[in-house]
């Protein structure tokens, strides 16, 4: 039942956030005015990376490749795909004539908003209290995906509205955001079976079996993916920066 729920969970999640990038990528391809067969590529072909990134994703999430590597020797390949995927959706948007011009002209409240659905981490909590996901684990990972949603909401809100603060508040959920992947990733690893596993010897993490290995290998990408444009748009401009 508990794994019929994890699943379900998962692909929901697995819809709404690629829609949701999506969504922005138009809003952006839209306000910064280009021709009709441009608009179409620019939502295709994202499209399609993520879609194919899913399919890879779910794969190996299902064949154990996301596993905590053995030993050093070992290739961490969950940690490729959550670093490479989050580094490579960048550079589509910052590093293309086309993505930048696309994620110049999304409101960088928005990219905070989009944090809003890390709230989805709160699912560790309920792994906890139904006793397959450790507290070493569950406790940071899942308060600190809460704090950084509702970081992302304050920092969207405070844009939205022209509050002074507004920077501060984007900075800040950035700040959130980034520390929480790192205590994240360094607690999934030390509570999960593998080279460095200290932690929760009884309970081992499941956070890198399936189907739970999804937030590694493809929401959590997404996500920090995110991070690093409303940085680079915040570094970009000081001032103006509540609309591009």
């Amino acid at each position: 039942m508990l794994d019929a729920f994890f699943l379900g969970y998962i692909h929901f999640f697995a819809v709404l956030l690629p829609v949701l990038a999506l969504s922005l990528v138009a809003i952006g391809a839209t306000k910064a005015g280009l021709t009709t067969p441009q608009l179409r590529l620019a939502i295709l072909i994202p499209a399609a990376l993520l879609g194919a990134w899913y399919a890879v994703a779910m794969r190996l999430s299902q064949i154990g490749a996301f596993n905590v590597p053995a030993t050093l020797g070992d290739p961490p390949v969950v940690l490729m795909f959550l670093f490479g995927g989050a580094f490579g959706l960048w550079a589509l948007a910052r590093l293309t004539k086309i993505g930048r011009a696309i994620s110049d002209q999304i409101d960088i409240g928005l990219l905070a908003a989009y944090q809003i659905p890390r709230v989805m981490g709160g699912l560790f909590l309920i792994g906890w209290a139904a006793g397959v996901i450790p507290w070493q684990f569950a406790l940071p990972a899942g308060l600190g995906d809460i704090w950084a949603g509702i970081a992302g909401y304050q920092a969207w809100s405070a844009v939205r509205r022209g509050a002074p603060d507004a920077r501060r508040k984007l900075v800040q959920a950035n700040v959130i955001g980034m520390i929480d992947f790192l205590v994240a990733v360094l607690t999934g690893i030390m509570t999960s079976e593998g080279f460095l596993h200290i932690w929760a010897h009884d309970t081992p993490n499941i956070i890198n079996l399936h189907p739970l290995a999804m937030f590694p290998g493809f929401f959590v990408p997404i996500f920090l993916a995110f991070h690093l444009v409303s940085i680079s748009r915040l570094h970009r401009s000081s001032k103006n920066f509540v609309t591009a």
